[in-house]
């Protein structure tokens, strides 16, 4: 049997040849390691990655971390690092409901597809979370941005991206956070709102 005889029989399950939307690409809290495995039974790092033309923004409330959550947002000539995943389908279902993301829009994120390109300049068509209403930008919490930043030196995104995140403006948080059972998946799915969803 040839090559690629076989390749369309078993599917072709190189980075580069994925399928169009088995990738994620994190760029918030949701690159920490411990909080992406908390949601999803197997995620798995494919690379770090560069998301072209747009920067990092924190909008909104979350009860959870007392602060803003983060969203990309379009800026030409700017660009953000964060982490390709390949996730399941059951993966995918665990985050909707973490993002609260939602079919018919009404969440308070929603899927946007986007190319991004990994250090060794190889492009990949993924998906990743964008917040729907943002409103006027807010700060974080300083432990919210400490948790962000945690997950991208873990992950080993470029140090001056690192070091351009831990500069952001950030809020002390008025009360312990993370609120509530740490990356508890059933607690963060049924108090996902507004107000409270947990970070991408």
């Amino acid at each position: 049997m040839g090559g690629n005889q076989l390749i369309s029989i078993l599917g072709d399950h190189s980075a580069a040849n994925a399928e169009p939307g088995a990738y994620y690409f994190a760029y918030g809290s949701n690159m920490n390691l411990e909080q992406i495995r908390s949601r999803c039974s197997r995620p798995e790092v494919v690379s770090v990655a560069r998301l072209a033309d747009f920067r990092l923004g924190f909008y909104g409330h979350s009860a959870i971390w007392d602060g803003a959550l983060e969203t990309v947002e379009p800026a030409p000539g700017s660009h953000v690092w964060g982490v390709l995943y390949r996730l399941s389908h059951r993966d995918w279902e665990s985050l909707d409901d973490q993002q609260d993301a939602r079919m018919d829009g009404s969440g308070q994120y929603f899927h946007s597809p986007a190319t991004v390109t990994d250090r060794e300049g190889r492009e990949h068509q993924v998906r990743l979370y964008r917040k729907d209403a943002q409103g006027e930008p807010r700060d974080p919490s300083q432990e919210y941005l400490e948790h962000i930043v945690r997950g991208a030196t873990e992950n080993g995104l470029p140090p001056d991206y690192i070091e351009a995140l831990r500069n952001r403006p950030a809020t002390k948080a008025s009360y312990p956070v993370p609120k509530g059972s740490r990356f508890d998946p059933a607690k963060s799915a049924a108090n996902s709102c507004n107000d409270c969803s947990s970070g991408v």
